[in-house]
């Protein structure tokens, strides 16, 4: 029996898709085919989708290349010079911010890392960083090596909110409370915008207030937040946060990173960071004289000569963003991700996710926690045309994204779960 087929049909599916106002974006994207048809992808909270224009925007950059060399610097069609202030204002949209405040540069962990260097000042009696248990790699480690690097004690130095027992998501109560435990102390609070391994999304407002009421510091890691959830990072009063740009921003395999810095540091010459000549103010840049002038916002934390050609892939993904509209897509987000988790509780105690109930918890993720037969479904829904992504130890995470994803996308996935 079809249980999908028994609960909804698929021509109700395709009617969904027939009136949804952001359908159309969907033909802007390169869809993976499987057996001649496209592929069911719900890997975007992995790597994104390639824009079809992507490649035009990378070739004109190669072209300027081609026919000016060094020239390209101040005559191309999008001087590189100044490239980074071409992607200004479509990042502060999306990041909640100004223009002063955000820059595309390297990409995340290094920028983790450099942000650390201004906004992790620890002293004897204040140098705890709180952050969530089960953070991305990248984060546990710079956050481990960032603490030994001011000689202390991990063990001590680094304080992990875990869930409740029986639990998988954290619940907000609980991570303010170890705010305060520790507000003599904390010196950070840095956590992910949205968790990868579960997808909840954190309350970064009430954190951020949290955290300042105790005299820290809030910074976040958005790699799973930026281009997933509606951002206000200015209004929330984060004072930084880094992310990928090749997740739910689509803008490639190892993508620039995008990094936020508040307006109140902007000015602030006498924070420390580890400064570069892509950093200076520009009308000295190329005098080349002894001691450094940060350009003011988060362009004064640039190292190095801007990433042209992932920068380009980045300017053609922000391209749809701005067309499509961060609210717009969130509405259709909780659309796709609601049906998904619809479908999967038809039969109820037959799939466990792991992801919050709560739509206002989460962004377009749904982590699916699997028995012992986990990994032989997955392979058998990627032998069938399904790219999702499978987590040690148990989990598999689908994420359907609302800029290229269908609503029929979500009805095959949800048919080829419940097949024997």
């Amino acid at each position: 029996m079809n249980v999908i087929a028994g609960y909804m049909s698929l021509d109700e599916v395709r009617a969904m898709d027939a009136t949804d106002p952001m359908a159309s974006f969907r033909s802007h994207y390169h869809i993976p085919q499987h057996d001649g048809k496209d592929a069911v992808y719900l890997c975007g909270n992995s790597l994104g989708l390639q824009p079809k224009k992507t490649r035009q925007y990378i070739e004109e950059e190669l072209k300027d290349w081609e026919t000016l060399g060094v020239e390209g610097h101040m005559h191309g069609r999008h001087p590189w010079f100044y490239y980074h202030h071409f992607l200004e204002e479509s990042v502060a949209r999306l990041a909640g911010a100004s223009p002063l405040e955000v820059v595309i540069m390297n990409t995340l962990t290094v920028n983790l890392n450099l942000l650390m260097v201004s906004f992790y000042r620890p002293t004897k009696s204040r140098y705890k960083i709180l952050m969530e248990y089960m953070a991305f790699p990248s984060d546990q480690y710079a956050m481990e090596m960032q603490v030994r690097y001011h000689g202390f004690d991990t063990a001590d130095a680094i304080v992990e909110v875990k869930p409740r027992e029986g639990e998988h998501a954290l619940r907000t109560e609980d991570i303010l409370q170890l705010i305060d435990e520790h507000r003599n102390e904390l010196a950070l609070v840095m956590m992910g915008g949205v968790n990868y391994y579960t997808g909840q999304l954190y309350d970064m407002a009430t954190i951020t207030k949290a955290a300042h009421d105790a005299g820290a510091l809030a910074g976040f890691d958005l790699a799973h937040a930026a281009g997933n959830v509606p951002l206000h990072l200015h209004d929330w009063g984060v004072d930084f946060a880094c992310w990928c740009t090749y997740k739910y921003l689509n803008s490639g395999p190892g993508g620039a990173s995008g990094v936020f810095i508040h307006e109140r540091h902007a000015h602030d010459a006498t924070l420390p960071r580890f400064a570069g000549w892509w950093g200076n103010a520009e009308d000295t840049r190329f005098q080349m004289k002894k001691g450094f002038h940060p350009q003011p916002g988060a362009a004064g934390w640039q190292q190095s000569n801007a990433q042209i050609l992932p920068m380009a892939a980045h300017r053609a993904a922000m391209e749809l963003f701005d067309q499509a509209g961060m609210d717009a897509l969130r509405t259709k987000s909780l659309a796709l991700t609601g049906l998904l988790e619809e479908l999967l509780q038809i039969q109820p105690g037959k799939f466990h996710i792991i992801t919050p109930a709560d739509p206002a918890q989460r962004g377009c993720q749904l982590s699916i926690l699997t028995g012992a037969g986990g990994r032989q479904l997955f392979d058998r829904l990627t032998a069938s045309g399904v790219i999702a992504d499978w987590r040690e130890p148990n989990v598999i995470r689908v994420a359907p994204v609302p800029m290229y994803n269908s609503f029929e996308d979500v009805y095959r996935f949800a048919e080829l779960m419940y097949q024997d």
